[in-house]
């Protein structure tokens, strides 16, 4: 397990999956180790993944200092990273609310990219939260499953403020709600630093007009996958964060939920094993849906 020091000498891990040229990981959650993230759908097979525990998380270490949990803040860890693995510029996969940081990695060191490719990426770096209708919606669309009648209730009121989050609607947040969705649903909790978490989108964490500016300076070819059964983000939402970049193109991912790569593995990897070898849209604001 290879490790390297942030530049206030917090020790941060990271993970090789694969051979081949790197591929740098952000995970999502926010502050959820890792190890969550798999092969990504046997992407290793095309591209040495380097998958980054945050700190605080898996195997990367406690810092002196909680505020430096804060989104904004994780920017110095993932430019320490490509330090350490000597690149000159990178190609950069994000998942989730890692796809925050990656928007404001991109905002301040565009130069660094060589390609982007954002994963049911959370915009919250744009300003840009899922609503509850939005969420409401894609729930609907599962109207035919037979976990839907106890589900969608207690998610309505957890959209609503009026209940707390409760695992019997976790299923809304996979295409396929099957033995590997639960396996993968029941590490969260062991895998996810809550009081990192909380301190992840702090006030000051995000200044939406400032990264929206910066980021019409990023040259680099940016991919924005959705999954067509998300709620957060949806794929409208995600064609609005593809809309933040000069070379974006966006892809649907059909029937996939928050997790592609366990929906449709083959799907997912073809698609962004082209993009990052060039055979992707490229012609700006592009979309597969």
């Amino acid at each position: 397990m290879p490790d390297f020091s942030a530049p206030d000498g917090t020790r941060l891990a990271h993970h090789l999956r694969g051979s081949g040229e790197p591929l740098v990981v952000l995970p999502g959650g926010p502050m959820r180790a890792s190890g969550y993230l798999g092969d990504l759908g046997g992407l290793d097979a095309h591209r040495q993944l380097v998958l980054l525990d945050l700190r605080g998380t898996g195997q990367s270490a406690v810092p002196a200092d909680p505020a430096t949990y804060r989104c904004d803040r994780l920017v110095d860890d993932v430019e320490a990273l490509r330090l350490h693995l000597g690149l000159e510029r990178m190609d950069l996969l994000a998942h989730s609310a890692g796809g925050s940081l990656a928007m404001l990695y991109a905002a301040r060191y565009p130069e660094r990219l060589s390609r982007l490719a954002l994963i049911t990426a959370t915009p919250w770096a744009l300003g840009l939260p899922a609503t509850a209708e939005q969420r409401r919606a894609a729930a609907r669309l599962r109207a035919s499953e037979p976990w839907f009648p106890q589900a969608f209730p207690a998610f309505e009121a957890w959209l609503s403020g009026s209940g707390d989050f409760d695992p019997v609607f976790l299923p809304f947040f996979y295409g396929r709600w099957d033995d590997t969705a639960r396996a993968h649903a029941d590490r969260e909790e062991d895998e996810t630093n809550d009081d990192a978490a909380d301190v992840y989108g702090a006030d000051g964490a995000y200044d939406p007009a400032a990264t929206r500016a910066a980021l019409t300076r990023v040259a680099a070819p940016v991919l924005v996958l959705a999954g067509e059964a998300d709620g957060g983000p949806s794929p409208a939402l995600a064609r609005r964060t593809a809309e933040a970049f000069p070379k974006a193109e966006l892809a649907v991912q059909p029937g996939a939920g928050h997790y592609p790569w366990l929906d449709d593995a083959e799907w997912f990897t073809r698609r962004v094993t082209a993009f990052f070898s060039g055979q992707g849209q490229g012609q700006g604001q592009g979309s597969d849906d």
